[in-house]
């Protein structure tokens, strides 16, 4: 896992600001990376160039979700099968109901960054 960013306390101390997490090379196409920004695990995904961050642990139980397969714009966790779409955090399938926060990221000059303040998943959550 890679660690990137300040502490907590600097955090508040300064106004927040996009952090370098990665290469574009560290994260091929179809894949996923965990890292730990600010004291948060994030998992951030490689989609055909565009790139995608979202809370690291699943919602239903505490497994990685860098670590799950990715079919398109959609990771599954790798303990359940729990779907979730990385663009908006949205669960697609059970047995998770909750959705993950994402995070806005950016690629510069071949550098992957991510601002470290996580909005809400989006979308309703799948119903059974």
């Amino acid at each position: 896992m890679t660690t990137a960013g300040t502490t907590n306390s600097n955090m508040e101390a300064r106004a927040v600001e996009f952090v370098r997490v990665a290469v574009v090379d560290e994260v091929p196409p179809g894949t996923g990376k965990a890292i730990l920004l600010d004291g948060r695990r994030i998992a951030l995904f490689n989609v055909n160039g565009t790139f995608h961050a979202i809370d690291d642990t699943c919602t239903h139980e505490e497994a990685s979700l860098a670590a799950g397969a990715v079919y398109g714009e959609i990771v599954a966790c790798p303990k359940h099968g729990s779907r979730f779409h990385l663009p908006t955090g949205r669960v697609l399938s059970l047995p998770a109901v909750i959705p993950v926060n994402t995070y806005q990221v950016k690629v510069e000059d071949g550098q992957v960054l991510v601002l470290p303040v996580p909005q809400k998943g989006r979308g309703m959550p799948h119903k059974a």
